[in-house]
This record gives structure tokens, sequence and C-alpha cells, in this order.
């Protein structure tokens, strides 16, 4: 995975977290929490602090001074001291007019003092240099109230109370609600009303107006009074007062402030809340201040809150909630407003109390931006102005049944921008009435609804959500549009679970880098259950030419409501389907991969023509046959009639067109064709196609409907609708073995509707690779199925429809260009089967065996290899045969070879009468007499001499010379008898003689293998025979002369020296090796008189002959060294 890929995983799953933890950070309160009567500020409650790291303004200017006099410390207020320097109340007074202090001192009411001044519009302005101290307990009540000093002190249990004390509102406002709805007043939310209006929607019927949005960072007006349910006496509740703390620097708050509507019983709606504005370089503690709705028969609106303090290290209490609805529970006050000041951030929080009734937000400010909106806890924030912007620098957060909505609902004709960093939407609702453009880096849902309606206005037809870096829907949460949707980004898009879901008319989901539908997620286009406001996609069922941006799309990725898609996914790196992509036109293109996990689906089935050009024919009554597509509908049967389906239609080599369906739309119970699935383009082909789960487009089957269906009569119904389009451009795919691609057509009606004809499957691969650089451009294990539609009780079933892959280049063949089967070859270009020729049977030699090819094989002959190693190519001969026929066969062979035979029979012949002896004896003969010795080379003069006294000696010494018996054969070999002649019976010890005799018969004995080699080779080739056999000879004569030479230890031998010497014996035999003897010498240190003579005093000797008077082994007379130097 590439570096950026990797990154973007980590900030999806950092996000996700995130996500999360915010979610669990921020629980939503049931309304069970609060209280059954009045609202206590006591309770604990959600706190909104803000601990940021900003730089530090510049010190808030103090409020300017009212104009009327200040009044005294001892005089006036009967305290202790000066307020130039420190004064101290000690007892409660009772205002009936304004009061106004001033002083450049600190003013301090102690423990259980009360300031009052009751009368509607009072007001208690405090203005010191250098502090203001409410002890314990200690109470202010007016209309306003103002304190403003250089710190401010509220101890605990101390009180500034304006509730139900507001003066006039600002003129020309309308928070008091006319008529004697009993209505509530409007503020900072709108008053509720309980007047039912069945031909209204809730959210379009309220009390009293909001007001003083453009001062809601510094607000400063009074709450409205409530409405009334008598024209006789006014029973609402009265606005809620104003209430100002101004310290230049810091404040501590440890007690309440109250700025709440009146009550209105269950005779008047209640008061509105006033305004409560706190301005501080400092704050700490951990009070409560409310500016909320009164309760009534319906509820007040929720005041206005600014705080402005650059140090908060606060956790105080903030309420503007709108008052509880005596007369219509669920539909409490509208949330007031709270603006964070040095963050710039702005919460609507209705505090978990149910309404029907918005807190308006009117123009956002441009500059500089908001930083964050938070909407909060059953609040409703609306945007009602037309062609408006929602623009902040950070997050716009809505949580806990919160709802923000974008225009009218009766006037969805304008277009609304959402800027932001991050939407944040938990357990909460959107609602967009026109056309929305969103752009934000991150998008998260969690069990929220995003809803756009477009009105029907093609001008506001298309809304555009664009998240940079992150999509995420989790928990049931849904995108729905009735018009067109378009959804950008940049990152991922996660749809993480059962119930989430994205769902328009149109739908185009581009420039991710990959989208996951988790299982039980859907992605739909258009919708299943469409109203009539929504704008239903037109299909070309008509048109006999396909439209030319399913083969050729444009290159961008923007909504074009004229083109054929209903959903379409644009230029994304990847999309792995675990849940339901549906659509009636389905368009993945400029997609590297995608992936179909087994519970993933992607599918549009049902949702092509209800008529078409392969439309089914009906009868009267509304029974039919099936539509036609791949192939023909069936007919259908009715009262012993038929009624044939539709005609088949379309190229089966590139399809484009949507399924049709049963007959006339306009009959009830009316089935639906498929749709089509294009995956790719003729540019731009899908790198890689894996499919564990389902391809779709059936044509819909009677039935599948219950609704529409349910309105047939019992006894007629029309045939199933034919099954659509599946055209894939693709390198490559992969079929896990439980995936389906289908285009099967529906079934008919149980009464005799025909079948649905089967609609068509497509593979265009984009390159098809041959010869060597061939690799499998499919792994099919899957089911593919076109089959027709069941024609129901004596309805005929739809014929089946087409596969079809591209034309396949020489040597592959079929719908996924395979390889010819083994055994045959290819040499056209071609899909069918039947192109793969078998190979002639006669160039495959009868030792061979065809083998495979990568690429296949595209001509002849068909490559093969023989059966065995021992077989040669290229006609599987052995070396033999290889011989024999290089040499023209066996007859001219055996000619050959027979004139070879006789040719070596002579050779050897000849060769024979050449041979001179085989011993290792020397062979040199005397020297002439007379010859002269060179004398040049005096070593080998001496040489000569040493061989000529070795000779001298060798004769003089001789004894005796006992013959082998035995030809030296494998039957009869070489063999010594036991008994010593008697000429060495004098110089051998006989018992150590017969020892030698058994070890010298032993090794001149040959192995039974020898033998059997020489009896086959005397069969197949006789030379051969004589050859291996004087082999034998050969080394069985060194063998023993070896033995005889240095092995044996010459034990038999009397003499010391020939002993000592291992001298005395030795080995020879004739040059034909069928006669050997052992020769005995003397040792020299025999000094017995009776030894043998010398050799030429035995005259006369026998001579022996060698051979065997054979042809290979004739007589000859045998001579050696010995002989001739005798």
């Amino acid at each position: 995975m590439a570096p950026a890929a990797a990154s973007l995983l980590l900030l999806q799953f950092f996000v996700v977290v995130a996500f999360g933890f915010w979610f669990a950070a921020t629980p939503c309160m049931s309304e069970t929490d609060l209280d059954d009567g009045e609202f206590s500020i006591s309770g604990g409650f959600d706190s909104f602090a803000y601990h940021g790291d900003y730089s530090p303004p510049s010190p808030p200017a103090p409020a300017p001074p009212p104009l009327p006099r200040s009044v005294t410390c001892e005089e006036d207020l009967k305290g202790v001291g000066s307020l130039d320097t420190v004064c101290k109340l000690s007892s409660s007074l009772n205002f009936t007019d304004h009061v106004y202090v001033a002083g450049s001192g600190s003013l301090v009411l102690l423990p259980d003092v009360t300031l009052s001044c009751a009368a509607s519009g009072c007001f208690i302005v405090v203005n010191v240099s250098h502090e203001i101290r409410l002890g314990e307990n200690a109470v202010i009540i007016a209309g306003t109230v103002s304190l403003a000093a250089e710190n401010v002190s509220l101890s605990y249990g101390s009180l500034i109370n304006t509730t139900a004390l507001a003066g006039p509102p600002p003129p020309e406002t309308s928070g008091t609600p006319s008529g004697v709805q009993g209505a509530g007043g409007g503020h900072g939310g709108r008053g509720a009303s309980c007047l039912s209006d069945n031909t209204k929607l809730p959210e379009d019927v309220w009390g009293g107006d909001a007001y003083s949005w453009a001062d809601l960072q510094n607000p400063w007006s009074y709450g409205s009074k409530g409405g009334t349910t008598s024209k006789e006496e006014n029973y609402g509740g009265e606005g809620g007062g104003r209430i100002e703390l101004n310290a230049t620097n810091s404040i501590e708050f440890y007690g309440t402030l109250l700025g709440e509507g009146g009550d209105g019983g269950i005779k008047g709606g209640g008061g509105s809340g006033g305004s409560i504005r706190i301005q501080a370089h400092r704050m700490v503690g951990d009070g409560a201040l409310s500016a909320s709705g009164g309760n009534g028969f319906a509820g007040g609106g929720g005041g206005r809150v600014s705080v402005n303090v650059f140090s908060r290290h606060d956790d105080i209490s903030i309420f503007v909630h709108g008052g509880r609805s005596l007369g219509c529970i669920e539909n409490s006050g509208a949330a007031g407003t709270y603006f964070d000041a040095v963050p710039r951030s702005l919460t609507v929080n209705n505090n978990n109390m149910s309404t029907n009734t918005d807190t308006l937000l009117m123009e956002f400010p441009k500059q500089p931006l908001w930083t964050n909106v938070y909407v909060q806890n059953c609040a409703r924030a609306s945007i009602p102005l037309f062609w408006s912007r929602a623009q902040v620098r950070g997050q716009i957060s809505l949580s806990c049944k919160a709802v923000m909505s974008f225009g009218l609902p009766h006037y969805a004709t304008s277009e609304f921008e959402l800027m932001a960093e991050e939407l944040l939407m938990s357990n909460s609702v959107v609602k967009i009435y026109g056309a929305l453009r969103m752009s934000v880096k991150i998008l998260l849902m969690w069990d929220s609804k995003m809803l756009i309606d477009g009105g029907g206005d093609d001008i506001v037809a298309t809304s555009s959500l664009e998240a940079s870096n992150l999509i995420v829907l989790k928990e049931s949460s849904a995108v729905h549009s009735n018009a067109n949707l378009e959804v950008h980004g940049q990152g991922f898009l996660n749809l993480s679970g059962p119930g989430n879901m994205i769902e328009a008319q149109r739908l185009i989901l581009s420039l991710f880098f990959g989208i996951y539908v988790e299982p039980g997620s859907v992605l739909r286009g258009p919708l299943e259950d469409a109203d009539d406001h929504s704008m239903t996609p037109r299909l070309y069922c008509e048109d006999r030419d396909c439209p030319r941006e399913l083969i050729h799309p444009p290159e961008d990725c923007n909504m074009n409501s004229s083109l054929a898609f209903t959903l379409q996914v644009c230029r994304v790196e990847e999309i792995v389907v675990g849940g339901l992509v549906t659509g009636s036109v389905v368009h993945f293109r400029l997609v590297r991969n995608t992936v179909v996990n087994s519970s993933g689906v992607i599918s549009a089935s049902g949702l092509g023509c209800t008529g078409g050009l392969g439309r089914g024919n009906v009868f009267d009554n509304g029974l039919g046959g099936g539509g036609g597509h791949g192939g023909k509908g069936g007919k259908g049967y009715y009262n012993g009639s038929f009624v044939d389906g539709g005609v088949a239609y379309g190229d089966a080599e590139l399809p484009c067109e949507l399924g049709s369906g049963s007959g006339n739309d306009s009959l009830a119970g009316t089935t639906a064709g498929g749709g089509i699935i294009v995956i790719g383009s003729m540019e731009h082909a899908l790198s890689s196609l894996s499919v564990y789960g389902s391809l779709r487009a059936d044509g819909e089957s009677f039935g599948e409907d219950p609704k529409r269906d349910a309105i047939m009569t019992s006894n007629v119904g029309p045939g199933g609708g034919a099954g659509g389009t599946i055209l894939l451009f693709v390198h490559s795919v992969t079929f896990g073995s439980s995936s389906t691609i289908s285009t099967m057509g529906g079934h008919g009606s149980p009464y005799g509707g025909g079948g649905g004809g089967g609609g068509r499957v497509h593979f265009h691969w984009a390159n098809i690779p041959t010869g060597d650089e061939y690799v499998p451009i499919a792994i099919a294990n899957g089911s593919l199925q076109t089959g027709g539609g069941l024609g129901r009780g004596q309805g005929y079933a739809g014929d089946d429809g087409t596969a079809t892959g591209k034309a396949c280049p020489e040597g592959l063949y079929g719908i996924f260009c395979e390889e010819c089967p083994i055994g045959t070859f290819k040499n056209v270009s071609g899909s069918d089967q039947a192109l793969c020729y078998s190979c002639p049977s006669s160039e495959l030699p009868s030792r061979a065996l065809y083998v495979t090819v990568r690429g296949g094989v595209t001509e002849r002959p068909c490559p093969y290899r023989c059966v065995s190693d021992r077989y040669h190519m290229p006609n599987c001969y052995t070396t033999f045969e290889e011989l024999v026929y290089t040499f023209g066969g066996p007859w001219l062979f055996g000619l050959i070879l027979l004139g070879l035979l006789v040719l070596l029979t002579l050779v050897l012949s000849v060769a024979r009468m050449k041979y001179v002896a085989g011993e290792e004896l020397p062979t040199l003969v005397p020297a002439q007499r007379g010859s002269r010795i060179d004398n040049s080379f005096p070593f080998l003069e001496s040489l000569n001499e040493v061989l000529e006294t070795n000779r001298t000696e060798e004769s003089r010494n001789h004894v005796h010379r006992m013959f082998f018996m035995g030809a030296n054969t494998f039957s009869e070999p070489w063999n010594l008898t036991h008994s010593p002649p008697k000429q060495v019976i004098e110089i051998v010890y006989e018992d150590a003689f017969n020892r030698f005799v058994d070890e010298i018969n032993g090794l001149a004995a040959y192995q039974w293998w020898q033998g059997s080699v020489y009896s086959i080779l005397c069969v197949l080739a006789y030379p051969l025979a004589w050859s291996w056999l004087q082999q034998c000879r050969k080394r069985k004569l060194q063998q023993l002369r070896d033995f005889v030479r240095s092995e044996y230890d010459h034990a038999c031998l009397r003499s010391c020296r020939s002993r000592a010497l291992y001298e005395g014996l030795k080995v020879g035999a004739t040059s034909d090796l069928m006669l050997a003897y052992l020769d005995f010498f003397l040792g020299g240190d025999e000094k017995r008189p009776d030894l043998p003579p010398s050799l030429h005093q035995r005259s006369p000797m026998a001579l022996v002959f060698g051979g065997d008077g054979s042809y290979m082994a004739p007589f000859s007379l045998h001579n050696d060294n010995i002989l001739l130097v005798s």
C-alpha cells in the first residue's frame, strides 16, 4: 500500500475512534431526568465550558454609566461605609423605581441581604471601580440588573433574578403571539403553539417569533409575554429580564443568574427567556445561569446568553431551553442561544425537552467566521433564508435528537451552502428543502439522518456533499435525497454496518480513495419508494440505440441528469461491497479495484422497464406472457389460449439494454425487467474485479411486490420480467466459489403467466495476453446464470439469455479466454470452443503425449513430449532406434551391421596373428655377438648390463615350471594340483604349498555373473563375448601376478632369502591367455648337493603348446626369455 493510502487509513482510524469518544462524551439526557414541576436550576445539567488556547483580547471596556444620579451608601442604601471606599449592605431593601449605584470603591451585600425592584422593566445598575460582592444567599431582583466593576463575586446561594420582570421587547418584533391559542412567547427561540392543524406540518405552527439575532453576541433584549386562551384576561407569562456582569479583571461565579420567562399556567403561554451577558478577563466558579422560556399551556422560547471571558476556569451550568408545554407535552418551546465569544461558538441546547418549534439561525457572519455551532438535546435549529450560507471555521455538531433544517418545507426552491471543517451528527437530523452544497473535511453520522427534498424544481435538483477526508455512517445513519445527489471526497467513504444508507433518485459517488459498504449498508439510486414529489429518472426503455455514455462515458464525474445513469461510482481507487449497491443503471467507471464480498450484492434486479422493446403481450384481463431480452419471453396461457411473450433484442457481443417488462405498465401488477450494471468503460477498463457475492440484474417475478400485486384479481396475473444486462469492461476477474453472476428472467404469475426471458452478460476484456506473456484473466469458480424465468400454471418458461466474452485471440477460447484443451489448436480469432480444432493423430508419435503450451497452441504441429526420458524427440525413439533409423531403417541397418561384423572379424583375426606375448616378463633378446654398444649413453649401457645379469641369474636359478590346469574360461578356470611336483619337493614345505594352492585356485575362479554376461553376449554379439572373455582373462592373470609378487609371503619356500625378498615364485601365461604356469627359482642360500641341475642340463625337455586348436585360439608353441637365454 502506498504511504498516502496508509496515512489516510490511519486518519480514518483515529477519526472514527474520536467520533466514538465524542459520542460517548456527550450523552443524551432523557426528559424524565427533569422534574415534573417547575424547573430547578440546582439539578445537574450539562455545562458548556470552553477551555481553549487563544491570544488574550484587549480588556473589554465597561458599560457606560447610566445618566440617573447615583444613590448613596448610608442614606439611600442604609449601608455602612462609602461607595468611594467600601459600602456594606446588611439589610434588605425594596425599591419602586430604578436604582443606579456608582462610586470608586466597592459594594458588598452581606449574607441574606435582598435588593428588590419587582416592577417590570425596573433596573438596578451598579458601577463601581473596585469590587462587587454578593454574600451567601444575597439576592438582587429587578427587570434589569447590571453589575460593573474590576472584580465581581457571587457567593454560594446568591441570586440575581429577573424572571418574568421584562420590560417592553424591542419595537417591531413579534415575540408576543396573537390570538387566544395560548402560545408561548418568542425571543432566542420561537414560542410553542399547541394549535392542531392537519393541513400544516408540525414545524409550520408556532407562537411568538424569534428576534434580536443580530445581537446574540451581545444580547440586551427583554423576553416577550406569552399568549392567552381568553379574550377577557391575559394569562400569558411575562418575559425574562436582562442581566449583565462586566468585570475588567475577574468574576467569581458560585451563585445563580435567572432571566427566565414567566409561567402562564394552564390558561396562558409561557413567556420567553430574557438576556444574560457576561464579560471579564477571567472567571472561576461552578454557578448556574438560565435564560429559559417559561412553562405554560404552550412553552415560551429560550432567551439569549453570551459569555465573553478570555480565561475560563469555571464549571458553570448554562440553560437556554424552551418552556414546558402543558397543552402539548411533546412540543416545548424552542431553545434559545448561547454564544461563547472567545472561541466564537454558538450553542443551541433544549435540554432534552422535545419540541416541534424551531430556533431561527439567520445570516451567519462572514468576517470573522464563527468557529463552532452546536445543536444539542432535542433542539431544532432552522436556517430559513433562501440562498443562504452556514459557514464556520471549525465544526457543526448535532447531537441527542437535534434537528437542523435549511429552507422552508413548502418552498424548496433555493440552494444552501454548508461549509465547515467537520459535520458531526449523533442521533440527529438535518433537513434540506431545496439543494445543499456542503463542503467539509469530515462528515461523521451516528444514528442520524440527512434528508434532502429537491421539491421537483430543476434549478435545485442536484445537491452536492463534499468531504475531502472522510465520511463515516454508523448505527443506521442515512443520507436521503428525492432528487439528484453528488457525494465527493478524496479520502474514504465508509458505511459501517446494518441500516446505513445513501440513496437518491440519481446518485454519484466520486473522487474517493476508497468506498466501503459493509454488510447491511445500502447505496441506492433511484429510491425504492419514491413519492410524487421525487424526481423520477427517465429510462431509455423505448430506444433501440444504446446511450453512448454507457460505452464511452464523459471524463468528468459531475452530475448530468441527461445521462442514463441512476447510480454511478467514478474515479475511485477501490470499492469494497459487503452490503447492497442497487440501481436501475449502475455504472462503475475509472475505478481501479472492485471487491464484492460474500455478503455483498450489486443489483439492478427488477429496476428495468415495465414496458420496453421486448414487452410481453397481454390478454384483456391482464394475464400475459413474459418480457423478452436476451431470450424470448415465455407464452402466457388463459382459458385455452396462448399469448406470446416478448421478443429477444440487443447485441450479445456488446449488450447495453435494459430488460423489458411483462406488458402494459398501466395495468396493476405489471412486472419490470432487470436493469443494467456497467463496470468500467471502453477507454478505462477496471483493473481488477473480485466477486465473492453477487452481481444481479434479474427480471422481476410476479409476487415480489406485495403492495402492487395485492390489487390484482385472484385468477390473473402478468408474466415475469426479462433479465437485464451485466456489462464488464475489465482486465481480470476473480469469482469465488459462492459467487453469482445472474440475469435470470422473472417468474410468471401462478395463473398462467409466462416466464421472462434471460438477460445478457458480456465480458469485454481490455487486454488479453497471448503466447509466453499469457496469464489467466479469470478465476471463475462461481455460477453464471442467464436462464429464463419459470412459467407457472400452463404458461411457458422464458428462453435462456446469453453470456459472451470478447473474441479471444489465437490459442484461447471461451468467455474467459482460456487455453484451448490439450490436443487442440486454434489459429483464428473467436470465442467458440468449436474453433479449437483437434490435432491430427498422424503427427503424434506412438510414444508421445500432447502437452500444454502457455497461451494455447496456435498452429500445427501441436507440441508433444515423449512418455519417458528414455525416448528422444522428435520421434520418441530410443538411442538404438535413432541409430537404426539414421542408417536407413532396420533392413539397411542390419545389412550394414552384418558387414561391420564380418569386417571386425577379419580385423581381429589379423590382429591376433600380430599379438606378442601378453606377459609382463621382459621380452628383450640377447645382444648379437659382435654388436657394438653405443658408448655415448653410459647409463643405458649399465642398464643393459644389469638386465643381462638378471636374465642370466634367472635362467641359472630356475628350478621348475608348473603348468595350470584348465583353459582359463568361465567353465574351466585355471587351477593347480595340490601335490607338489617332485622337482620342487626339496625346496618347498608341502603343507604350506597346499595352502598356497588353495589360495591360488580360489583367486583364479570366476564369479557367476561374469559367466552369465558372457553367455548373453554370445547370443547377442559373439565378438563382444570374445572381447569380454579376453578382458576377464587379462584381469585374472594380473590378479594372480599381483598376488604372487606382492601379497603372498612365500611361506611355502624353504629358502630364507626367498621368503625375505618375496622371490622364488613367478606367474606367467601364453599370449592367448589360455595357458598359465608357475616358475620356481632358487633363493641362493640352499647348501644341499641334491638340488635340480641347471636348465641347460635337463635336456631333453617337454615343450607345452598353448591354445585349444580352435579358430579363435589355434595351437601355438610357447617360448619365453628363460628358454631363449638358455
